[in-house]
């Protein structure tokens, strides 16, 4: 096999282990077994913790973890092996040592591997069990899987600041709080608040509503402090509920938005404009040398719309509307138009900066019936027109070329 096929399998390889699309069925058919995998082997793991459980079912609960582990383990070693187009900016062993270094390689890799730790050091036996408990955060990667709960990730990211600063507050308002009831109640209850810090416990519990009520004040200043950080937790847990409540409705918005044009009906028609010095001013329509398959159905007249006879001439201004079969083949390829009005997003912003999907690209721009080629730096403005070429099968997602 030589070496461009090779690699082209590899390439493949990649885009099946990582996250897929619904359009690439192997590599969506991945995604679930590996999230199911991963279910799988936390079900066995917390079933295996019942007595009565694992005298009845500990082969199967084994055969189901040790299948999952192996899993796991190819899985990683996958990725280790692609790990070159995960990080095309650095060579092969480089984009090995990020990824295995890497918070998703960590994890990768502590899934599987207290399993065979015993067997090269039996006395920390105890410990490796305990490092099996990593595995619960391979749950996140089922998260990359699914775009309902893809949601969540990009929520929490989007309004980070905002939630980084509530819960700042939150921590000055308990340490303030704390502060406060030490004055209050120290002299009172020396034993239950005999330092600035013993209050932080009582602190948490009033502003966050949870009052467990082992530590509560008894002086009447103190029920009253008490009483005013119990109204102030509400407002204050509703900082961050409202910012993450409002970045729900924000994401799916956008979702929303991308889906109605990710949904633009497929453009089986195209017009083009006969501008000065065109070929075609003066001939007829039965003299232009166009493809069997490509037909003019329209000729747009000022504002008449002339049936196109064989012998009718063609004048400067005049758009001509062709029409053509849909390309259906195995990577199917629809042509899209967008007009850029006044309130879409993408005014004002460079090209390279839209966030759009991996199955597009911008292939024209066309500016006051003047036809320009998209570059990345290339800034996109009210009423422009934008041709988008979209792919509902891609084998490779990330490098689209037509």
């Amino acid at each position: 096999m030589n070496s461009k096929k090779w690699e082209r399998r590899r390439k493949r390889l990649f885009n099946i282990i990582e996250v897929g699309s619904d359009m690439d069925a192997q590599s969506r058919a991945y995604d679930y077994v590996n999230a199911a995998t991963i279910i799988l082997n936390l079900a066995a793991t917390i079933l295996m913790t019942f007595e009565p459980i694992r005298r009845d079912w500990e082969v199967l609960l084994n055969v189901v973890i040790y299948i999952s582990i192996a899993f796991f383990v190819v899985d990683y070693v996958l990725r280790l092996w692609t790990a070159k187009y995960l990080h095309k900016d650095v060579n092969q062993w480089k984009a090995v040592g990020k990824y295995a270094s890497s918070l998703s390689g960590l994890i990768d890799l502590l899934s599987f591997l207290p399993e065979f730790l015993p067997f090269f050091f039996p006395g920390g036996t105890v410990a490796f069990r305990m490092v099996r408990i990593v595995r619960i955060f391979r749950l996140f990667r089922i998260n990359y899987y699914f775009d309902s709960l893809s949601v969540i990730a990009a929520v929490l990211k989007n309004r980070k600041q905002q939630l980084i600063s509530s819960v700042f507050i939150i921590l000055i308002l308990m340490l303030a709080s704390s502060l406060c009831m030490y004055s209050l109640e120290h002299d009172a209850q020396p034993d239950v608040f005999n330092n600035a810090f013993s209050g932080i416990w009582w602190a948490s519990s009033s502003l966050l509503t949870v009052g467990y009520g082992d530590i509560y004040p008894i002086t009447t200043l103190g029920k009253i402090f008490g009483i005013f950080i119990t109204f102030l937790g509400v407002g204050v847990v509703a900082i961050p509920t409202g910012i993450i409540s409002a970045g729900f409705v924000e994401q799916f918005e956008n979702m929303k938005k991308e889906a109605e044009i990710g949904m633009t009906k497929d453009m089986q028609f195209i017009k083009v404009p006969i501008t000065e010095g065109d070929k075609w001013i003066g001939m007829k329509v039965a003299q232009l040398s166009l493809p069997k398959q490509v037909l003019i159905v329209a000729i747009r007249r000022g504002d008449d719309i002339i049936i196109p006879r064989g012998d009718k001439v063609i004048e400067l201004n005049d758009t001509l509307i062709f029409g053509a079969e849909p390309f259906k083949e195995q990577e199917e390829i629809h042509l899209t138009e967008i007009i850029l009005r006044e309130e879409h997003p993408w005014n004002n912003h460079k090209i390279k900066e839209l966030d759009i999907s991996r199955h597009a690209i911008i292939v024209l721009v066309k500016r006051k019936n003047k036809a320009r080629i998209p570059y990345g730096d290339m800034i996109l403005k009210e009423w422009d027109h934008v041709f988008m070429y979209t792919q509902k099968y891609v084998a490779d997602a990330k490098d689209i070329e037509i």
